[in-house]
């Protein structure tokens, strides 16, 4: 029995793994909260969700395997989450230390932890390859400020990294962001936009794909059309295709909506870099020698940078920060719960079906998808904020807890009441139909309904927000008629 292990989970694939020793033997596990938890929501995830990780997976033991590591793989046991299937594995034969790199998931380390401690085994935690930013420098930024403010923690980030700076330390171009150049809407004409990117599918995901079908029928999704990569290979060259192909013009339409397509010039990268198969210093390096080499347009490499060490990261360290906190949020007491439609795409409600429906076909939907259709309807129908947050890690391929805790809790329901964000993110349906070629149709109307509905009903709050004080108005100066349909118009889609 050796006495000292390495411990992988699902979204630790890294090319150069901190935690991998050959004098060590490798314990690669399908854990429950990757697969699906007996005792920790969501039970479930998406089908394509199980295809990647099994895939990525088995690919990667072959990999280890080939590097001359010892490799000990563990399949998905629903009711065996990893602190008991440590304990099962190793039985009472002892051992001293155990490696791992931190998963940045608060339920995975604290199951490891409480192993450890009950077998008086050392636990060695290396920080993740999968973030740039170091914690320690991140609590100084951040120190006691009262709200901590993603814009001037990215303007800090570029400065720490040295990433777009004259040789004055001033930001290329004279500013920090070029977000009001990156809103352009779906134009009526369309766009031509390159075709979708597919990874091969190999004999890993061949497998994958049967194990599913074997194991994991009751769960939502189509497995038709995995087209993601699985392997280190296979995830720089999708990266280079985006960088080939949509580059160019991701910054102007990031924010674009369209009826049909969902990736219109986005990259698409995070399946890949949230189970490591990617590291953001990679992605992030060689985009910048990418744009430098084909004059890419200042506002789409601001745009893409900004995503990378500005939001993700920053969401990872709100995450850590105060993910506790958010998570136990209601703060407009939201207690409604989310109807079998939102899971079957038949909501009636045109973007919300057309976004579901693609969502369950792909596993995916692009950020402005995310926050400005699904956030934003659900918030607007005021469904708990815990179904909500069960609801976007059930569908999406890319959701993990330190993703969607601070997405959820904080960005698109405001349940925490504003720790990062200064207000909620809610519109009507004018901005779906200025940013998008969404047909017209009945949908507006019960969009509205519902938007001034919460409005009046949380009035009270939006006369406190200086930003917001305009809708109050706008409520306050509406003739009863009006009000009285937008209210009739949102009670007749709850009672559908």
């Amino acid at each position: 029995m050796a006495d000292a292990w390495t411990l992988i989970f699902p979204n630790q694939l890294f090319k150069t793994h901190p935690s991998l020793d050959r004098s060590r033997p490798v314990l690669l596990v399908e854990d429950t909260l990757f697969f699906g938890d007996a005792t920790a929501a969501p039970g479930r995830f998406h089908r394509q969700k199980i295809v990647l990780h099994r895939a990525s997976m088995k690919s990667y033991e072959v990999q280890l395997r080939a590097e001359g590591y010892d490799v000990h793989y563990v399949d998905y046991q629903k009711n065996l989450p990893v602190d008991l299937l440590l304990k099962e594995k190793f039985e009472s034969k002892a051992f001293g230390e155990l490696f791992l790199v931190d998963p940045v998931d608060f339920l995975a380390l604290k199951r490891v932890r409480r192993f450890c401690e009950l077998h008086s085994v050392e636990m060695k935690v290396a920080d993740s390859p999968s973030f740039l930013t170091p914690l320690d420098w991140a609590n100084d930024h951040f120190g006691s400020r009262k709200r901590p403010f993603m814009a001037s923690f990215y303007e800090a980030q570029r400065k720490r990294m040295g990433i777009l700076l004259d040789s004055d330390g001033k930001p290329t171009g004279g500013r920090w962001s070029f977000d009001d150049e990156n809103r352009k809407s779906m134009p009526k004409r369309g766009l031509d936009v390159p075709p979708r990117i597919e990874a091969d599918r190999n004999s890993f995901v061949k497998e994958a794909l049967a194990y599913v079908d074997s194991n994991f029928l009751e769960y939502p999704g189509s497995v038709e059309n995995f087209v993601y990569a699985v392997d280190h290979a296979g995830a720089e060259s999708w990266l280079e295709s985006f960088l080939a192909q949509r580059m160019q013009l991701f910054g102007p339409y990031e924010d674009a909506l369209a009826t049909d397509d969902s990736i219109l010039f986005h990259s698409q990268l995070t399946p890949m870099m949230n189970i490591g198969l990617l590291t953001p210093d990679f992605v992030v390096n060689r985009v910048l020698e990418f744009s430098e080499a084909n004059d890419i347009p200042l506002n789409s490499l601001e745009g893409f940078i900004r995503q990378v060490i500005g939001w993700r990261e920053f969401i990872r360290l709100m995450y850590l920060r105060h993910g506790v906190e958010m998570r136990n949020g209601n703060f407009f007491d939201h207690q409604r719960p989310i109807p079998e439609s939102m899971w079957k795409a038949t909501t009636g409600i045109a973007p919300m079906d057309l976004v579901i429906k693609r969502t369950l076909d792909t596993g995916y939907a692009h950020h402005i998808e995310r926050l400005m259709v699904l956030g934003n309807f659900m918030l607007l129908c005021q469904y708990k904020p815990d179904e909500v947050y069960s609801w976007f890690m059930e569908l999406f391929i890319d959701a993990y807890d330190w993703v969607m805790v601070p997405n959820v809790y904080g960005m698109s329901q405001f349940s925490d009441g504003g720790i990062f964000t200064t207000k909620p993110y809610i519109s009507g349906s004018n901005y779906l139909r200025k940013m998008s070629d969404y047909p017209t149709g009945g949908w507006t109307s019960t969009w509205d309904g519902l938007f001034w509905s919460f409005v009046g009903t949380h009035l009270e709050f939006f006369r406190k927000q200086y930003r917001l004080g305009m809708l109050v108005r706008n409520w306050e100066k509406m003739d009863e008629d009006k009000k009285q349909g937008h209210i009739d118009a949102a009670q007749a889609f709850f009672s559908t």
